[in-house]
């Protein structure tokens, strides 16, 4: 994470003749580009603002700002300074908040929380459960993520935690593995080419027959190829893709109603399976099972609210390991909820 000392305009400032509120009227600018919707943000009035903007100009040798329409857009200077400056706030912010404390039971917030669909049947309604009654005025939002910038939502987005596969992270990111994944293939029950080929629910579907099937993949950003292809490929061969999906709920319902088939995390497909009339065969090659991560931005990791929703989520999810998918694993109740879960401080 870039310090201060680190950033252009910081090192030329002369700190002792610069008011630091100025910073906080920049941030705000950049998220509303607009001086009215900026005032209204931190409590100034457009005047205000627009007399700030105007010393800023001046201190740092630059328009920042230029009018477009309704609107004033960044230049190319102050684009830059967006994300650190950002980043300088909101330590700042957490130096002198303190150590604080947080009552799950009154607080008043909301979460966002980023993932694929497999997350709105696998996490949320047992997060329903326990917010419920442990935080009934908490607001929780799962959230699509960003395709190809999973992470780059804990930094652009107001995501609080991103659920995503564990990749090498950058170094303002925090984790903590929750849970390891493993794929298994889904057809629609009576699926005739495996029936002919005595393909029994729980066998090994022949690697010339798994080739030769349509396959829907689930893919955010449409793209062709995912883990199973790349298993595929050491062993020389490939399969024959029919469609894309953005969501693995799409996925299910068209194997459900067509005679494609699909690779799906195995605790999906143990959960939907007798609900969409599918049966779950085993792959004819070995897929690393993907160990499924809780980041964060590090700037939360001493948060009070934000450690205590952490351990809710890795609680919940630490459930769905390997060995219990499909299982009739106990669910916690919500007096064991508040027995286990106490208020951060």
């Amino acid at each position: 994470m870039k310090s201060i000392a680190d950033i252009k305009y910081i090192r030329r400032m002369n700190l002792s003749s610069f008011d630091l509120n100025l910073l906080r009227v920049l941030d705000a600018l950049l998220r509303e580009q607009s001086t009215v919707k900026a005032g209204e943000r931190i409590g100034l009035s457009q005047p205000a603002i627009s007399a700030s903007l105007g010393r800023l100009r001046n201190f740092l040798g630059d328009p920042l700002f230029v009018r477009q329409g309704q609107h004033i857009v960044p230049t190319q200077y102050a684009r830059n300074l967006e994300l650190p400056l950002r980043r300088i706030l909101d330590e700042l912010s957490a130096l002198l908040a303190g150590p604080g404390s947080f009552n799950p039971a009154e607080a008043e917030q909301s979460f966002k929380i980023a993932g694929s669909d497999f997350f709105a049947e696998m996490l949320m309604p047992a997060l329903a459960n326990a917010i419920s009654g442990l935080a009934p005025k908490i607001l929780i939002q799962l959230v699509d993520l960003v395709p190809d910038d999973y992470v780059g939502t804990l930094e652009k987005h107001g995501i609080d935690l991103a659920l995503v596969p564990k990749v090498d992270f950058p170094s303002w990111i925090d984790y903590l593995p929750a849970f390891r994944s493993t794929f298994v293939t889904i057809a629609r029950a009576g699926h005739p080419r495996l029936e002919r080929a005595k393909v029994s629910p729980g066998d090994v579907i022949p690697i010339d027959l798994f080739c030769d099937l349509g396959h829907v993949v689930f893919s955010p950003e449409g793209k062709l190829k995912a883990m199973g292809d790349a298993a595929l490929a050491r062993m020389g061969r490939e399969r024959r893709v029919a469609m894309t999906m953005p969501v693995f709920g799409g996925v299910c319902s068209a194997v459900a109603g067509s005679d494609l088939v699909a690779l799906v995390p195995e605790q999906l497909a143990r959960k939907v399976a007798s609900r969409l009339g599918l049966a779950i065969y085993s792959p004819p090659m070995p897929i690393d099972p993907a160990l499924i991560c809780i980041v964060w931005h590090k700037r939360n990791t001493t948060d009070p609210t934000h450690r205590w929703l952490r351990e809710i989520v890795l609680k919940l999810l630490s459930q769905l390991s390997a060995g219990e998918a499909g299982s009739s694993a106990h669910k916690p109740r919500r007096s064991e909820w508040r027995a286990s879960v106490v208020p951060c401080r």
